[in-house]
């Protein structure tokens, strides 16, 4: 694989939003097949050196376009991500080829045609350009003795992507596609959100069907949007929300009848919540040093100009501590490696040394909890949430950072496990146990060039409000437009 030291970040002249280009192709501007044109161009360049996808559809992808293109000239009703590029990791199915989870392990035929999400993207005009890279079974780090690409970041490529939704977030990052699926146990969408200088949703715990998908962890797993910007991933949250019949851990949100229409606060779209007005809402701070030394010396020179832009917007913004932060933690680490365990079990036994080299330690983790340690996980996350239910009665918001600092050099990482320092800390398996809303986006850079993630949280089921800030903010900042260009290094393949 061919590598260079860094990539350098330039201006936002580059960057498209999902949003802007599904209104091009709408008003005749462009086209879907010079957009899904460019995409594959793109991939193209740069996925042999990035590791981007494990599977790429490009003709299909054509195909879809020219149809999306002849529908809009003859006059047919088109959905809001007409003719758009757009990403699946790999842990997710497609009708158009196997998911493998990123794993030797994984039975290829045990699942096939299109998830829910996925059916409800293509209803909604979205084209899917492939399957893209992922941890193994979402839980793994990248090793080289395995027969896959290794995620790297897009901004510098000795650097990892984050995981494990690695390709949604690298990407979207390159613009590879310009909206991507990816999932969420403990921090799987933010984490490669930041490390990528994207933005990443993770919806409440049962907004979001997950039929179709490998599990990582049952009562933990989330899928939502990974795309430039908040308003984008709003437009895709408006197609994957909903109800299904095939997911019977689906949550009801307040007010909502048995359809799953609702009304009151959560009423409407989720890109008519949009204002660009914080006027009034009252935002909670928890900066999380004291949770791990390893803490870039940029995050708070970002926050305090994060604050600054949010209190122009109209917030009143307080400093808080977030309720029993470790012992959340250390609920999300026990669950999920007890539902791992308990499914990988049968495959564990037999076929160890076919999975990578962390994910069989991680989820082998799992044989050291008895029933009674996850029963008391559950119980703990049980007080957490009635707990951040009160700090959300004074506050609308929560901020944190994503993680400590920016992405992670890949030297950390070698055959799979970590090195000493590991990845750095990272703040997001608090807000899969609570099962809250949450959204990193971009907001400034470290010292050395490498993007920081803003996690903004909210109370279950107002995902409106975490995107409204979202968007509010980006709409006085630039750093979700920064792109990592030229990539004139990278020779081509």
């Amino acid at each position: 694989m061919t590598t260079v030291d860094r990539i350098p970040a330039t201006s936002t002249t580059g960057a498209r939003t999902l949003t802007d280009v599904a209104e091009a192709i709408r008003t005749g501007a462009t086209t879907s097949v010079q957009v899904v044109t460019d995409a594959i161009e793109v991939a193209e360049r740069y996925d042999k050196a990035v590791g981007v996808y494990l599977a790429r559809y490009d003709e299909q992808a054509l195909e879809a376009a020219r149809a999306a293109d002849a529908a809009l000239a003859a006059g047919e009703p088109v959905g809001p991500l007409h003719g758009v590029p757009l990403g699946i990791k790999d842990i997710i199915t497609t009708r158009e080829g196997e998911t493998t989870a990123q794993s030797l392990v994984h039975d290829r035929t045990a699942m096939s045609g299109d998830a829910v999400v996925v059916e409800r993207l293509r209803a909604a005009g979205g084209i899917v350009m492939g399957k893209l890279t992922t941890m193994e079974f979402a839980i793994g780090m990248p090793d080289p003795a395995k027969p896959f690409p290794i995620p790297r970041c897009s901004w510098d490529l000795e650097r990892w992507a984050g995981g494990s939704s690695s390709g949604s977030g690298s990407s979207v990052s390159l613009g590879a596609v310009l909206g991507a699926l990816g999932t969420d146990t403990g921090g799987s969408i933010r984490i490669p959100a930041a490390y990528c200088g994207i933005t990443g949703l993770m919806p409440t715990y049962g907004l979001v069907p997950k039929s179709g998908t490998v599990p990582l962890g049952y009562t933990l797993d989330h899928i939502g949007p990974m795309a430039r910007s908040a308003r984008d991933c709003a437009a895709l949250l408006d197609v994957l929300a909903g109800p299904h019949p095939s997911d019977p851990t689906l949550a009801t949100p307040p007010g909502a009848d048995r359809t799953g229409s609702v009304t009151g606060s959560v009423t409407g779209s989720f890109t008519d919540a949009l204002t660009g007005d914080l006027t009034g809402v009252r935002i909670g701070v928890d900066r999380l040093e004291r949770v791990n030394p390893e803490y870039d010396p940029a995050l708070n020179r970002a926050f305090d100009a994060a604050l600054d832009v949010l209190a122009g917007l109209g917030a009143q913004v307080v400093e808080i501590e977030l309720p029993h932060y470790a012992e959340m933690t250390t609920a999300d680490e026990v669950i999920m490696f007890t539902e791992a365990f308990s499914h990988h079990l049968p495959d564990l036994r037999t076929r160890w040394l076919d999975y990578g080299a962390a994910t069989r330690r991680t989820i082998g983790t799992g044989v050291y909890y008895s029933a009674a340690d996850y029963l008391q996980a559950q119980r703990a996350r049980r007080v957490g949430q009635k707990a951040i239910r009160r700090t959300f009665e004074d506050v609308d918001l929560v901020l944190t950072p994503t993680a400590g600092g920016g992405a992670a050099s890949l030297e950390r990482v070698k055959d799979g496990f970590f090195q000493p320092g590991g990845i750095g800390p990272v703040y997001t398996g608090y807000w899969d146990t609570t099962g809250n809303p949450v959204m990193s986006v971009p907001f400034g850079f470290t010292d050395d060039g490498m993007p920081l993630g803003l996690q903004i949280a909210g109370r279950w089921f107002d995902e409106r409000l975490v995107l409204r800030a979202g968007d509010a903010f980006q709409g006085r900042t630039d750093w979700h437009l920064h792109t990592p260009d030229p990539l004139d290094d990278v020779p081509a393949p």
